[in-house]
């Protein structure tokens, strides 16, 4: 299976999903959502892919979404995925690609239902333990 992630290594939810990834045995395309960003059309099909508005992508805490005026809904979904582009920090992450499903995986442990062999258990950076659901 082919997993893409979307990453930013200083985002402990970040390295967590990673993680998660790997102990699956999964070797992950991981993409610095910070220093690689997605294209236009990339962005665009990864929130139709999730059913998500791009307001909903948005990430206040550390961007300067307050500055902007983000919170405003005069901005139309084009606008925002203007914005999110030019301020690849206001996106938030990580997203994660594969042939189950795209999610933005917050929390981490939300990556467990895209894999074909999750772990069994998995115990966070903060040391919380996750067990996945069965379904």
């Amino acid at each position: 299976m082919s997993v893409t992630l979307y990453h930013n290594p200083a985002c402990g939810t970040s390295r967590n999903t990673l993680a998660m990834i790997r102990q699956s045995g999964e070797e992950p395309v991981v993409v610095d959502c910070l220093t690689s960003p997605p294209s236009r059309e990339k962005l665009v099909a990864l929130l139709a892919a999730m059913a998500m508005k791009p307001r909903n992508l948005l990430r206040e805490k550390g961007t300067p979404y307050a500055e902007l005026g983000l919170g405003d809904p005069q901005w139309s979904d084009g606008e925002i995925v203007d914005f999110t582009l030019a301020h690849p920090i206001l996106s938030n992450r990580p997203i994660v690609e594969t042939a189950r499903g795209t999610r933005l995986c917050r929390p981490s442990e939300a990556v467990l239902d895209l894999l074909d062999h999750p772990v069994a258990t998995f115990v966070k950076e903060d040391g919380e333990v996750v067990t996945p659901r069965r379904t």
